[in-house]
């Protein structure tokens, strides 16, 4: 399992294919007015395509990832799933105690994610504490190896992760995650809390409210325990999400593969459906053009192609409407943040109710993608949760991560 350096270099010929099939687009037609209604609108689907084909310097951008993130691939071995080479992002603080801190991404999310924050969590301080950062990319995600047979669910993604971090010498360890992110990191703590994994934040915070039939007296507190406004707006954007931003999930859900022909054929068709959730899952974000593009393309060139990152859904989901239903009870420390334009924002009530929360922040801006969106709110949430004072300080021990 030694560690290789790793360097992207996406072919020319890949390239040349790109701009081939972007050149021979077919676009459909629109209806007058509607904006956003129906969809990404024509106009900001042929602009972004326009300056994909004819501007937009993948190399410029390539160059840029390689130079400002030390990356590494590993062979891991999964039970019952063979060897993976798994492609990570490995920072180390100048400070010796640094906390060592996984963070893990989700869909349509990638290793990109934590280019802004990973100088703030690496920062050394006496006024706060530093972080050694691993960013892996998940199976079948950036230049991560897929696996090959199918059943690999949150288990096996978090048996990953795991033994990565053994790999680099970390045995004892804080998480970070968000969208699958926070499940994977949720079944790490499930499986390897205690003696391994110590504590875990998530801006991905689930929790369902008590069963009537299973836990009446809870479920009559619930009753007459008012929610607050913050709450009531949250449960509006969740209900939100629910009808009107959820058909992508039903469709990953139940039949990625025939989807997956659409994504890995089609450059536009990829666009539009991770632009969409780019859009929609963020807080007025001023996404540049440039932006969006490097993040569609990480999918584009990425190694088992973009396909694979959304089999995931029917790994883990079997059938499953609710995707709290496949978190489980952790009693090692949580944190969670709540930001406004999230896709489920559920009342705090709900989340302690399974989990051991021991900090809670509530943000009045941010969407789905903290990390990219507001990095620097999100480092000082784990910050605070893991300093002087926090609820998880001193959770790795002998790794306070002061200077």
């Amino acid at each position: 399992m030694a560690e290789t350096p790793f360097t992207i270099a996406i072919p020319q010929e890949k390239l040349d294919i790109l701009r081939k099939k972007l050149e021979l687009a077919t676009f459909p037609d629109e209806l007058e007015k509607v904006d956003w209604k129906y969809g990404v609108p024509l106009a900001d689907v042929k602009r972004l395509v326009e300056r994909w084909k004819n501007g937009y310097d993948w190399r410029k951008h390539e160059k840029q990832l390689n130079d400002g993130l030390p990356m590494f691939t590993r062979d891991i071995d999964v039970d019952g799933f063979g060897t993976l080479n798994i492609h990570y992002v490995h920072k180390k603080s100048t400070v010796t105690n640094a906390i060592p801190l996984l963070f893990c991404h989700g869909w349509p999310g990638s290793f990109y994610e934590v280019r802004k924050i990973l100088p703030l969590l690496t920062a050394s301080s006496p006024e706060h504490p530093s972080f050694h950062v691993v960013a892996l990319s998940l199976p079948g995600y950036g230049f991560s190896e897929a696996p090959r047979k199918e059943g690999f669910s949150k288990n096996q993604f978090a048996e990953v992760a795991h033994k990565l971090m053994l790999a680099l010498g970390y045995h004892e360890y804080a998480t970070q995650g968000g969208d699958w992110g926070g499940l994977i990191t949720n079944t790490m703590a499930v499986n390897y809390g205690g003696k391994h994994h110590k504590a875990w934040h998530t801006n991905t915070p689930f929790g369902l409210p008590p069963s009537p039939l299973l836990e009446p007296l809870s479920f009559l507190r619930f009753l007459v325990t008012p929610l607050s406004a913050r709450e009531k707006e949250g449960l509006a954007r969740t209900q939100w999400f629910t009808n009107q931003g959820s058909g992508y999930f039903a469709a990953q859900c139940t039949q990625p593969q025939t989807l997956g022909y659409s994504l890995a054929d089609s450059p536009v068709g990829l666009l539009a459906w991770i632009y969409e959730k780019l859009h929609n899952w963020t807080d007025s974000y001023p996404w540049e053009d440039d932006e969006v593009l490097t993040w569609i393309s990480i999918y584009w060139f990425s190694r088992a192609g973009p396909a694979a990152s959304v089999r995931i859904y029917f790994e883990v989901m079997k059938g499953q409407v609710n995707t709290a239903l496949s978190m489980a009870r952790s009693t090692i420390p949580m944190g969670a943040s709540w930001f406004p334009k999230d896709l489920y924002v559920l009342p705090r009530a709900w989340v302690r109710r399974n989990n051991h929360v021991v900090a809670e922040f509530d943000h009045e801006c941010g969407g789905h993608f903290a990390a990219h969106e507001t990095p620097s709110v999100l480092a000082d949430d784990l910050r605070k949760m893991f300093g002087k004072g926090g609820g998880a300080y001193g959770a790795v021990p002998g790794k306070d991560g002061y200077a």
